[in-house]
């Protein structure tokens, strides 16, 4: 397998805003990450598969590294919490906690993976699952078999209604169940801009899995629809605006018949 030194890769949305991501792991697992660079704190919605080191990486983007940093886990799937141990402020949904401190053990190696999870992916729209869920290397040497989902104790609980404050930008934690039962999105309301997380991105959403239920996920893009939003950031795929997001929201709720 080669190597690509560069594992992740960054890309600026807005003055104080980067995308960070991960291409050589496999789409269903390749998530977005996004930094969001304030006055007096700094913030990290997710924190990816942990292949690699993240907080380097992270480091290099911030104009002050040593500004607080808080790493938001929008909820523990493992494409989202890898490298949250890295982090020394870690706050999740009160759903979430025990999860993020004691996660389901994971492997890179897809042989292991049920066939109702192949079907599921299969069904959603994605590609087969690769015989391991990266395609390159992240350094000369690189131990597959090694990898560990670690986890870690959140330092914070987050609720529907809290406000995440980096000084000079300040945004509203929403609850999003049904992908996972305290999954958390966040929204912008200065810039009408919303921290979707999986519960809604421009791609196949995965709905019908252990621990997701389509009754409340159909909740929320209900809710949604309400909100005065402008610009999506999704947990996967690219950003999207108001109109994109309707269609979701009216694709959705029609194949799920609520």
């Amino acid at each position: 397998m080669e190597v690509d030194a560069q594992w992740f890769r960054t890309h600026q949305l807005e003055p104080n805003l980067w995308l960070i991501t991960e291409p050589r792991v496999h789409p269903i697992f390749s998530a977005n990450m996004h930094l969001v660079l304030g006055r007096d704190a700094d913030l990290l919605i997710d924190s990816g598969m942990g292949v690699a080191p993240l907080r380097p990486v992270v480091n290099n983007l911030r104009p002050d590294p040593g500004r607080p940093l808080i790493c938001l886990s929008t909820h523990t799937h493992v494409d989202h919490i890898g490298s949250v141990h890295e982090f020394e402020n870690r706050p999740a949904h009160p759903i979430e906690a025990d999860e993020l401190a004691n996660p389901t053990p994971y492997s890179l190696d897809t042989t292991g993976i049920s066939d109702a999870f192949r079907k599921l992916f299969a069904e959603a729209g994605y590609p087969e699952l690769w015989p391991v869920l990266i395609d390159a290397l992240p350094y000369e040497g690189y131990d597959i078999g090694s990898y560990e989902l670690r986890g870690a104790p959140a330092t914070g609980l987050v609720n529907e209604g809290d406000v995440i404050d980096l000084g000079d930008w300040q945004a509203e934690v929403l609850h999003f169940p049904g992908h996972s039962p305290g999954q958390v999105g966040l929204f912008h309301h200065e810039t009408g801009t919303l921290y979707g997380a999986d519960a809604i991105y421009d791609g196949p959403l995965i709905f019908d899995g252990p621990g997701m239920s389509i009754e409340d996920y159909a909740s929320t893009p209900r809710r949604l629809r309400d909100l005065p939003v402008r610009l999506v950031h999704g947990g996967h795929d690219p950003s999207f605006g108001k109109a994109r997001m309707h269609e979701i929201i009216d694709d959705y709720l029609a194949k799920w018949g609520v």
